[in-house]
């Protein structure tokens, strides 16, 4: 934790550097010669760096505290089971045993798949081991931000009807003995769905079967770099036709940009206030790491940049008081792009229908040499209150 707080003031330290040297070498038009723009691209450069080597090295510390955190209960099916309890369901350890044995096996043995029968999913494959779950969603988690600030959900159907109050009624003064007027909300809903994401692996039998190949760690690393891909492209830019729909596909206008790629402070402090004061409190900004460079430059009516670099653990970088995130997924600074996003995302839905499951591929690959391995997870994404939500629009070219 010294280290990483030791790297936050130095990154603080190199930012000053760079703001400074920027101030002194701009000339009477504001610009900079192409020799000391190249300098404060290094400068700035290794502000990047620093802040990424800061996010290696908390995910580093949040592991080691997860791995070394004393459990004295064990993980059940049911919340409330007493200490020392055998776990049962898809939280036994016969479960996890026999699934990642049959994982493994050619020809499953008859008390395997008698231990499966627990997690037998509809669709033929089997539901995985409540705590290969949890470690697939957290590396789900890390690979996607959206799941880290919307509304998650689990469904037992593939249909959930949210109810959404579209228009609210009013309070009006009255006479003495004058007659109530009637005012009543309005109501909507937004219906949320699962749609199918899948993908497949394959392994060498080879690989397979040497015990020294850790077959659970290489899945859940690469089922979930590959489906977080798919679903932050989803939960960004989908267009509802078997798949999500995307924030950005839905969200409400907020300010458009004076210039096709690049944006001012001025128009920054715009979007902030485009946003209805109650979303605020818990909105975030969004965009992607090309647009962060630019807005590192801009500065308020008062010669105070409007960045800011994190200094304590855990926290992100701020812009105008609210935390930045960043996503390849957010369009960069082009005609016409929504490349700065401004909200509240909790108010973005994502439900989850019931568990990820797997199905083991034996004979498909056989003449290869290879097993194959379909990971499976049924899912949707809403935006169900657009106006929670704003987005900066780059100028038409």
């Amino acid at each position: 934790m010294n280290k990483i707080l030791e790297l936050r003031e130095k990154r603080a330290k190199a930012w000053d550097a760079a703001k400074s040297f920027l101030d002194s070498k701009r000339g009477t038009d504001g610009m900079l010669s192409a020799e000391d723009a190249a300098t404060y691209d290094r400068m700035e450069q290794d502000v990047v760096n620093l802040g990424k080597e800061i996010e290696r090295l908390e995910r580093q510390a949040a592991i080691d505290a997860e791995l070394n955190r004393p459990v004295s209960d064990p993980i059940t099916t049911k919340p409330g089971k007493a200490a020392g309890e055998e776990k049962t369901g898809r939280a036994s350890d016969e479960y996890r045993a026999s699934y990642w044995n049959m994982m493994r096996s050619k020809v499953p043995t008859a008390g395997i798949m008698n231990a499966l029968q627990v997690g037998t999913d509809s669709e033929g494959g089997y539901l995985v081991p409540d705590e290969f779950e949890r470690t697939l969603v957290e590396a789900l988690e890390e690979e996607n931000i959206f799941r880290r600030l919307a509304h998650v959900i689990r469904t037992s159907s593939g249909d959930r009807k949210i109810p959404v109050v579209a228009t609210k009624g009013t309070a009006s003064w009255i006479d003495e003995e004058g007659a109530y007027t009637e005012s009543d909300d309005a109501f909507g809903q937004v219906s949320i769905g699962a749609y199918k994401l899948g993908t497949m692996i394959k392994v060498s039998e080879e690989l397979l079967n040497d015990s020294v190949f850790n077959l659970e760690t290489y899945i859940s690393k690469e089922f979930a770099r590959r489906i977080g891909a798919a679903e932050e492209a989803a939960f960004f830019t989908g267009n509802g036709t078997g798949k999500p729909t995307g924030v950005l596909t839905s969200v409400s206008a907020g300010v458009t940009a004076a210039s096709a790629t690049a944006v001012t402070a001025e128009e920054i402090m715009d979007l902030f206030y485009a946003l209805n004061a109650p979303y605020r409190k818990k909105a975030v900004w969004v965009l992607n790491d090309s647009t962060v460079k630019a807005i590192r430059k801009l500065k308020t009516g008062q010669g105070d940049y409007i960045w800011q670099p994190s200094l304590a653990a855990g926290t992100p970088d701020m812009l105008m008081g609210r935390p930045i995130y960043t996503s390849a997924y957010m369009p960069v600074m082009a005609a016409s792009a929504k490349s700065i996003m401004f909200g509240d995302l909790s108010y973005y839905w994502i439900a989850d229908r019931q568990s990820r499951s797997f199905k083991k591929l034996n004979e498909l690959y056989a003449a290869t040499g290879q097993v194959g391995f379909l990971g499976m997870e049924r899912v949707d994404g809403k935006l169900v209150l657009t106006e929670a939500v704003k987005v900066l629009t780059q100028k038409a070219s």
